[in-house]
Order: structure tokens, then C-alpha cells, then sequence
């Protein structure tokens, strides 16, 4: 058994910065989440703006964002106007609210761990669980919904390779075969989970304007098109990864075809929707990716 690690390898372990990354001061990061939402709010994507932000927070490695993220979300009109209200969600009486706006917030950044990887998703969920008042914690889904089983196996994959096709098509089976000739798992694994994360979840979906409580079987099931916006997001702010932001995008305009879907999914499809889901993202990330620079100015 080994419990404490040898001396040169803790020393090791300090180098190559192994800190997560610095946050941007308070006010900027304030500044762009009240500029962006108001822009959502003026477009009915609110839902949209709460998917890509969590997911370009988290992608840029900035767990401590998290936190204010939440705080903005409980009540983010009289965040807007400047009002410093922390009260609990219990006492403001939005309690059903703040629960369907963490569980939004959980669910797109679950979703984005297909697009940049486990670590920095269990760093967001920490620091986002941290930050959660003990009423919604405790109002969210603590049974999980993916776990494995013959029953459902079939359906899962099912689900994966429909979104591959809506996604993909006219190249989707080509692409499925030059992955699969990568290593025979890789694309039988982006399809279970394509199924069992990407895809919404067989039920109902949800909006920012929803509430939500620990009875609600369809708590923080979001969209088709909101699975784009996250591929989206999450590649945007991830960075040189051209290609695989080019099929998310086309993923996103391949939307528009989709039936009785809402009128926030059918714009954020429109060109003009795209164009500012990707705009949205660059914004956020200039403010989060300058956080380095501020530290330095302070220090200074």
C-alpha cells in the first residue's frame, strides 16, 4: 500500500503549471454574462446562452467560474440591473427555477465531456456542486437515467446512430467507416456515447423558463439542436480543432429540418442563430481567455 507520494514525484507534480487556470476579476466576467444574456433574452435563447456558457467555461478551464455562473442564473434580470441580492432560492421563492437552471447547467456540461475530456469536466462539476445552495442540491437528480442494461442497450444505440446520421449525412457513413478503421472501438464507442450522453434523453425537453424538483422525470433533458450548441461551444472555445467545429456547426444547420421542435431550437438552426452561437462563445472566451494577463496586471 502506498500512501504518501515519494518526495521527487510530489516535486515533479508541482511543475508544468498542474493549477487549474486563473479566473477573470469579478467584474469582467459579470460584465460579459450580463452583455450575453440580455443579447439571448432579446432573442428567445436564453436556454442556448445557459448551454454554451457552462460549456465554454468549462472548456477553458476555469472551474471557479462556475460558482458565479450559478449565483447570475438564480435571478439573472435583477443580476442584469446590478442588484446584489444572495438571499437563498428557497426565500426569493424561485426555488423550482434555480433548480431546472442547475440541472441545465449540469446536463450540458456532462455533455460536453464527448467534446474535451473527463478532467476538466470533474473540475467544473466540483466547483459547480460547491457553489449549488443546499435546497437545490438537494432538489436535483441524485438516480441515474444512462445506466446500462440489456433492455436498454438496443435503444441507446439506436439513439447514437440517428444523431450520427442527423448530424453527419450525406458523409455519415463514410465517416462511421474511417473511424472505425482508426481502431475498431473508436467509432462503436462515439456511438453508444452519441446514444447514451449527446442525444436527449426519451422524455421531455427543457428551457430556461421551466422549473423543475427532485419529481421531475425530465429534469435537465435538453435538446437536439442544444446537443449542437454544446459540440459547438465546447470546439469553439477548445480552439485548432477546425474540422470537428465544422461538423458541429453543419450539425447545428442540419437542425432546421427537424419537426415541432421549439422556436428557440428552429432560430438558434437559422443562420443567423448559428452565427450567434459562435459570436456568443468568442465573446465569453475573450473575457475568461485574458484572465492570465489581468492576474499579471494585478500582481504588478
Amino acid at each position: 500500500m502506498v500512501k504518501h507520494l515519494p518526495a521527487a514525484i510530489k516535486h515533479l507534480l508541482t511543475l508544468r503549471n498542474p493549477a487549474t487556470l486563473p479566473a477573470p476579476p469579478a467584474s469582467k466576467l459579470h460584465a460579459v454574462l450580463t452583455s450575453s444574456y440580455r443579447s439571448a433574452k432579446d432573442r428567445n435563447a436564453e436556454t442556448a446562452w445557459l448551454v454554451l456558457t457552462a460549456c465554454t467555461l468549462t472548456t477553458a478551464n476555469r472551474p471557479s467560474t462556475m460558482a458565479q455562473l450559478y449565483r447570475f442564473v438564480r435571478k439573472p434580470d435583477n443580476a442584469a440591473a446590478g442588484d446584489a441580492d444572495s438571499r437563498s432560492i428557497a426565500a426569493s421563492g424561485s426555488l423550482a427555477e434555480a433548480v431546472n437552471r442547475a440541472a441545465l447547467i449540469r446536463e450540458a456540461v456532462l455533455k460536453s465531456v464527448i467534446f474535451i475530456g473527463v478532467p476538466r469536466v470533474i473540475l467544473s462539476f466540483a466547483a459547480f456542486n460547491e457553489a449549488l445552495d443546499p435546497d437545490v442540491r438537494t432538489a436535483l437528480r441524485s438516480q441515474s437515467r444512462r445506466d446500462a442494461t440489456s433492455e436498454n442497450i438496443a435503444s441507446t444505440v439506436e439513439r447514437g446512430k440517428a444523431l450520427w446520421r442527423s448530424i453527419y449525412t450525406p458523409h455519415a457513413e463514410k465517416l462511421h467507416d474511417k473511424l472505425g478503421s482508426y481502431h475498431p472501438d473508436f467509432i462503436s464507442f462515439i456511438i453508444q456515447s452519441y446514444g447514451a450522453v449527446l442525444s436527449p434523453m426519451p422524455g421531455e425537453t427543457k428551457s430556461f423558463a421551466d422549473a423543475s424538483g427532485a419529481a421531475d422525470p425530465d429534469q435537465g433533458n435538453i435538446s437536439r439542436v442544444m446537443g449542437s450548441v454544446v459540440g459547438t461551444a465546447c470546439l469553439r472555445a477548445e480552439g485548432r480543432v477546425g474540422p470537428q467545429l465544422t461538423s458541429h456547426v453543419f450539425g447545428l444547420l442540419k437542425a432546421r429540418v427537424i419537426e415541432g421542435q421549439s422556436e428557440e431550437d428552429t432560430w438558434l438552426a437559422s443562420d443567423e442563430g448559428t452565427e450567434w452561437v459562435i459570436r456568443t462563445v468568442d465573446d465569453i472566451v475573450d473575457v475568461v481567455g485574458n484572465a492570465e494577463q489581468d492576474q499579471a496586471r494585478v500582481k504588478l
